[in-house]
């Protein structure tokens, strides 16, 4: 089979996408994917292509390189998008701050349907695996780079994994194309580069097939990934019964169910369930997990990850980042109708409102409320009766006239006789956009 057959045969399953778009760096490897890609448009009916170049600024050698890909896609009558980004020059890994300031740029580019095709190959994919393995990468991270993955509005597809460097480079000479060289990629300081420049060719004079052999090794790692991945979602289907509290827009789950599995499944479950929300945490790290899973009950035990927190309340597991890990504070007159609680979410109230001067406040402790039939009572401990989770309480938007109590969001039942009304609070979402860069 040619190799643009072998690229259509890739790409088979998004044919019938909104755009296909080219993340093209103007290298070897983008110029001969967009070639083949021009060559297949003239036989095959294919969706609307175009091209997409990242300029981060970062050396001088790179300047020319936007003209150049401008007069390539010209050449092929293919439409380029340049994007200028912004990289923080003081990171602690500048190629991991491009990186992340590409995809950012990607994903911002994508409209629903898109599909960013990538030029990443099997010499890529053997690289990736020994430099995951050099780190001490689990199954998912040795599993390499994924054939697809969502991306932004749309799809991210690597569809030459299965093609050598030295099959791209050969289709290039042979056509006569022309690429630029990024100096940067010969400097042995990077990782990567080590790994190409020194360390893959040492290996491949004595074990000839081993780029090969590394990415089908990649290739048995996400099957296995796969298939540890369906035995999550099977541990995860008694863990995932909805709270008692559908108003509480947060991801968790009901801890007894996992704490019935084994370690390595418990850790299995998780690592599934967190991998949209958080940078998945190293080894060592999950020694967290044990004090979460195994503190007393009148403990708040907090295990604290990159992208947010996960506690443990009300026999349950819950995610909390972006608003969440922020304190609040609120004193505000309320007249009714609905009103933005700065950094959680919002208030409105539903019914008559009671008379009186009115205002919204959060709970500052010592606030008691006169119950119907039950006198009056200490906040505190109608809040403990309602087993709310104690990270919610202070959370609660409550309505006061002066130092009256008069209701509590959410807890029709936290309300005096006077109310014939309720305070609805709708609480901020946790952030659930997490995404790779790779």
């Amino acid at each position: 089979m040619t190799l643009p057959d072998r690229l259509l045969h890739a790409l088979s399953p998004w044919c019938d996408a909104a755009a296909w778009r080219v993340a093209f760096s103007g290298g070897l490897d983008s110029t001969v994917l967009l070639h083949l890609l021009a060559e297949l448009r003239e036989r095959e009916t294919l969706p609307p292509l175009s091209a997409i170049h990242v300029a981060h600024g970062l050396q001088a050698a790179a300047e020319p390189w936007p003209a150049h890909c401008r007069a390539v896609c010209e050449r092929l009558g293919i439409a380029l998008q340049v994007v200028r980004v912004e990289v923080d020059r003081n990171a602690a890994s500048l190629e991991q701050a491009a990186r992340e300031a590409r995809y950012a740029a990607f994903a911002a580019a994508l409209r629903p349907g898109d599909v960013l095709l990538t030029a990443q190959h099997r010499d890529d994919q053997a690289e990736t695996l020994l430099f995951r393995l050099l780190r001490g990468a689990g199954v998912r991270g040795l599993g390499g780079m994924p054939v697809s993955r969502p991306l932004g509005a749309g799809s991210l597809v690597r569809p030459l994994l299965a093609v050598s460097r030295a099959e791209l480079e050969g289709w290039a000479r042979h056509h006569g194309l022309q690429w630029v060289e990024d100096p940067s990629n010969t400097d042995t300081r990077f990782a990567r580069n080590f790994l190409r420049q020194q360390v893959m060719p040492l290996l491949a004079g004595y074990w000839p097939q081993v780029a090969g052999n590394l990415a089908r090794t990649a290739a048995h790692l996400r099957e296995a990934d796969a298939l540890l991945g369906e035995l999550a979602d099977q541990d995860l289907v008694a863990a995932s019964e909805p709270s008692p509290w559908p108003w509480l827009s947060l991801p968790s789950l009901r801890l007894g169910p996992l704490q019935m599995l084994s370690e390595a499944r418990q850790r299995n479950a998780l690592r599934h369930w967190l991998a949209p929300l958080t940078r998945l945490p190293d080894s060592e790290h999950w020694a967290g997990w044990a004090c979460l899973r195994d503190a007393v009950d009148d403990r708040a035990p907090v295990w604290r990850l990159q992208g947010g927190e996960l506690r443990r309340a009300a026999g349950r597991l819950w995610w909390l980042s972006g608003p969440w890990l922020n304190s609040v504070h609120l004193k505000a007159g309320f007249a009714g109708g609905q009103i933005d609680l700065p950094g959680n979410g919002l208030a409105r109230w539903q019914g008559r409102l009671p008379s009186g001067e009115l205002r919204l406040a959060y709970r500052q402790g010592g606030e008691r409320m006169t119950l119907a039939a039950r006198g009056t009572r200490d906040l505190k401990r109608l809040l403990n009766e309602s087993g709310l989770p104690p990270f919610v309480r202070d959370r609660l938007p409550l309505l006061l006239r002066g130092d009256e109590l008069l209701a509590v969001a959410n807890l029709p039942a936290l309300c005096t006789s006077e109310v014939r009304g309720r305070l609805h609070w709708e609480c901020p979402k946790a952030n659930l956009g997490f995404e790779l860069t790779g």
